[in-house]
């Protein structure tokens, strides 16, 4: 498999926490102390707060209370029985493997945690653009050398259906983990395989339409309505036409259209809303039919109105332009909606609006749950419970939430979180972000995922710049995904993920009343 250079966007993001805020705690770690030894964890937990892990400038920003940004009940760490922890798990040692370019931060998070089990965490650094392929062959040897990590979610098919990930259901249980406050997209996309529960949903994504404010305004004669405004895609499509070029160096729309999965992110968001799915209950692919062919028809219409470069342009290059004013509207992530609040991250403040998804006419209302993280332990884990511990502390939506008013990219997947009004107050997407996961469309987490989104959006790629068609690009990437599957075991009488226990995660919206 190729390498995946980034396996989270917030590597991009200077000075973020990848695993909690950074302004959290100082130091690198604890040494393992026996239960008797371990502060009280009611002083601990107090820490774990708005005024001590939200920056300073941005708690100012918006007249932060302090007040909690998501519901005390519902935060695992305060429910939790800490002493029952330490009692059972003191003493003890988690190895978590975390990309090398995050260890200072991940280790300066994790110090509240040490002290709240008294488990020590060691910190297992592996270089950020070889991540897939060291785990996979510390996987293959059977004595990995970390027992939790956390990694690109579509990579969750590989890890799990050979047996490489331990089964979390007895730990969630015994532990209480909710569950139930996961958006069922993050839930079953990130948490489950095969109807077995192997991972806790991490940086927890969807993609979403963002409009520039002043720009859209002037075009419509009034204010944005945040669902009628820009109905569809065909709205988008010729707004974002007469936008192209309104001031010297915007262009009408921000696109991701590089070779590779960038390309097949964007044809995905945009088919999804035509009904496109990408594989048939025989797994065989489907994705190159009247719905698919529909969506990259989009894509390759408003790639004429699309920011210079998009060809090439990923999600640095999307976020860079869009924050800077570069372009009138843009698909992308929800966090291109919290960033660009943010006065030290973007030169569009107050004048930005993030919108429900356009729809397309015969589709359906489907905001694509694309990339994200999950959290994972090993089942070669010397400590399968302490890790899983681990990676509920870093996951919990205290933190999520803190995270995502500190805007570094790491999304919260927690109803509690994104319906909470004082988070709402400062993520401008989240009150559209959290009505839409009701609704979310994912990619299936399969054996192969990442070939597969690399060869489908190499092909998408080749149609954006014009070197094929639309019909061609869809007809060679059913091909070469169906070599791909071919490859990994698929076809050959007991495929190695059934389809009918991965159905319910690829679109969740079905029955549901829209939000608006």
């Amino acid at each position: 498999m190729n390498k995946l250079i980034t396996p989270s966007r917030r590597y991009f993001l200077k000075g973020s926490a990848a695993l909690g805020a950074a302004t959290a705690a100082s130091g690198l770690g604890l040494p393992a102390l026996a239960e008797d030894q371990l502060p009280d964890p009611a002083s601990i937990l107090d820490d774990i707060s708005v005024k001590k892990y939200v920056r300073e400038d941005y708690q100012a920003l918006y007249n932060m209370s302090g007040a909690p940004l998501w519901d005390p009940n519902k935060d695992w760490i305060r429910t939790v029985d800490w002493e029952k922890v330490r009692g059972e798990l003191a003493g003890t040692t988690v190895r978590f493997a975390i990309g090398a370019a995050d260890a200072e931060s991940a280790a300066e998070g994790l110090v509240p945690f040490e002290k709240l089990s008294g488990i020590k965490v060691e910190l297992v650094p592996i270089p950020d653009d070889s991540f897939y392929d060291k785990a996979l062959a510390e996987f293959i040897s059977g004595n990995a050398s970390f027992d939790a990590l956390q990694f690109f979610s579509p990579w969750l098919g590989d890890f799990a259906a050979p047996g490489f990930l331990y089964q979390l259901n007895d730990f969630a249980e015994k532990w209480g983990l909710p569950l139930d406050d996961f958006y069922d997209t993050y839930r079953l996309n990130y948490g489950f395989f095969s109807g077995k529960m192997y991972g806790i949903p991490f940086d927890c994504d969807i993609q979403m339409v963002h409009l520039r404010k002043g720009f859209v305004e002037e075009a419509l004669g009034g204010p944005i309505d945040k669902s009628e405004s820009v109905p569809t895609y065909d709205e988008l499509i010729r707004l974002s036409a007469e936008l192209n070029k309104v001031r010297p160096g915007v262009a009408g729309v921000g696109l991701m259209a590089a070779p590779g999965f960038w390309s097949t992110y964007t044809w995905e968001h945009v088919a999804a809303q035509a009904g496109m799915m990408l594989f048939n209950e025989d797994w065989e692919p489907i994705f190159n039919g009247e719905e698919g062919l529909k969506g990259l028809e989009i894509v390759l219409a408003l790639a004429k109105n699309a920011n210079e470069g998009h060809a090439g342009a990923g999600w640095p290059e999307n976020r860079a332009a869009w924050l800077g004013g570069q372009v009138a509207t843009n698909i992308s992530w929800q966090d291109s909606g919290t960033q660009a609040m943010r006065p030290d991250q973007s030169s569009i403040v107050d004048d930005f609006v993030t919108i429900y998804e356009p729809r397309i006419e015969g589709g359906r209302f489907a905001p694509p749950n694309i990339a994200g993280s999950t959290s994972c332990v090993a089942a070669s884990a010397q400590n399968p419970e302490g890790a899983f511990l681990m990676l509920g502390f870093l996951t919990t939506a205290s933190i999520m939430a803190m995270n995502e008013a500190n805007a570094n990219g790491v999304a919260p997947g927690y109803k509690s979180v994104l319906e909470n009004q004082n988070l709402q107050a400062v993520s401008q997407p989240a009150k559209v972000w959290g009505d839409s996961l009701h609704h979310a469309w994912c990619s299936p987490r399969l054996p192969g995922a990442f070939p597969i989104e690399q060869a489908i959006g190499n092909e998408i790629n080749r149609a954006v710049v014009g070197q094929i068609s639309a019909v061609e690009a869809l007809d060679n990437a059913a091909a070469a995904v169906k070599q791909i599957m071919t490859e990994n075991g698929f076809y050959a009488g007991n495929d190695p993920v059934n389809y009918a226990e991965a159905a319910p995660g690829l679109y969740v919206g079905a029955g549901e009343s829209l939000p608006f």
